[in-house]
C-alpha cells in the first residue's frame, strides 16, 4: 500500500515530465520543418520523408539487425565500464591516498579525445568488435569511475562512526550504508555513460566497421542520401529516448525520493 501511494503522489511529476519532452520534441519538429523550407530536401529532407525512410529500412529488415550489432557493441563496452569504474572508484572512494592518486590519471582519460583512442583501438585490434567496444569503454570508464569516488567520499562521517560503535558487520555497512549513498551518485554517472556509449560506438563504426549504424551511415553519406542518414540517426535516439522515459526515468525518481528521503 505505501509503494502505491509514492508511486500515486510521484505520478503527476512523472507525466509532466513526459508532455516536458514532448513539447520538446513537437518544437524540434517545427523548426526542423522551418529549416527545410530554407534549405531544401537535399540538405535537410522533412521529418515526413525521414520517418517514412525509416520506416522502409524497418520494413525491408534492415533495421534491426544494424541496431542490434550496434546496441551488443556499446552495451558491452558499457557494461565493462560500469563494472571496473563502480568497483575501482568505491576502492578509491575509501582512501584519500588511492583518491588523490587517481585523479590525474582520470583527468588524462577524461581529457583525451575519443578519436585518439579509437585510432589507438584500430592498431590494436583492427576491424573486429574490439575497436568499438574498447573505445566505448575507455570513453564511459571515467565518468562511471568519478561517480562512484565521489559518492563514496561524501559519505557522511558521522554514519559512518555511528556503523562502527554499533558494530555493524561488513556486509550491512555495504548494502545498508555505502551502496545506498554510492548508489545516488552512480546512476546518473550511469545514464551519462549510456548516452556516450552510442555516441561513440556509431562514431567507431563508422571508421573501423562494416557492420553496424555506424557503418550504414558511411554508406548513406558516400551515396549523399541524407534522407537515410537523419533516419538512421532518429532510429537510434528513439532507442535512447524510449530508454530514458520507460526504464531510467522511474529508477531516477526512486533514487532522488532516497536522496530527499535521507
Amino acid at each position: 500500500m505505501n509503494l502505491l501511494r509514492a508511486w500515486l503522489k510521484g505520478l503527476p511529476a512523472y507525466l509532466w515530465s513526459g508532455w516536458g519532452a514532448i513539447s520538446s520534441l513537437l518544437l524540434l519538429m517545427a523548426g526542423w520543418e522551418s529549416l527545410n523550407g530554407l534549405y531544401g530536401d537535399l540538405i535537410l529532407p522533412t521529418p515526413g520523408s525521414t520517418f517514412a525512410t525509416l520506416y522502409q529500412l524497418i520494413e525491408a529488415g534492415s533495421a534491426w539487425p544494424e541496431l542490434a550489432v550496434t546496441a551488443r557493441r556499446a552495451l558491452s563496452g558499457l557494461a565493462l565500464a560500469i563494472a571496473a569504474g563502480s568497483v575501482l572508484g568505491m576502492t578509491a572512494g575509501v582512501s584519500m591516498t588511492a583518491a588523490m592518486m587517481s585523479r590525474p590519471l582520470v583527468t588524462v582519460l577524461l581529457g583525451t579525445p575519443p578519436i585518439a583512442w579509437l585510432v589507438l583501438a584500430m592498431l590494436w585490434f583492427g576491424s573486429s568488435d574490439g575497436t568499438p567496444v574498447f573505445t566505448v569503454f575507455i570513453a564511459c570508464f571515467p565518468v562511471i569511475f568519478m561517480g562512484a569516488l565521489q559518492g563514496t567520499r561524501t559519505l557522511d562521517h558521522q554514519l559512518k562512526d555511528m556503523a562502527s560503535v554499533f558494530r555493524l558487520p561488513a556486509h550491512m555497512k555495504l548494502f545498508d550504508l555505502y551502496l545506498p549513498h554510492v548508489f545516488s551518485y552512480l546512476f546518473p554517472a550511469w545514464i551519462t555513460a549510456l548516452g556516450t556509449s552510442w555516441k561513440v560506438v556509431v562514431m567507431a563504426e563508422l571508421l573501423a566497421s562494416s557492420d553496424g549504424v555506424g557503418a550504414a551511415l558511411a554508406v548513406s553519406r558516400s551515396h549523399l542520401d541524407t534522407s537515410t542518414t537523419l533516419a538512421w540517426i532518429c532510429a537510434v535516439v528513439s532507442i535512447l529516448l524510449a530508454v530514458e522515459y520507460l526504464l531510467l526515468e522511474p529508477i531516477k525518481r526512486e533514487v532522488e525520493r532516497w536522496r530527499q528521503l535521507g
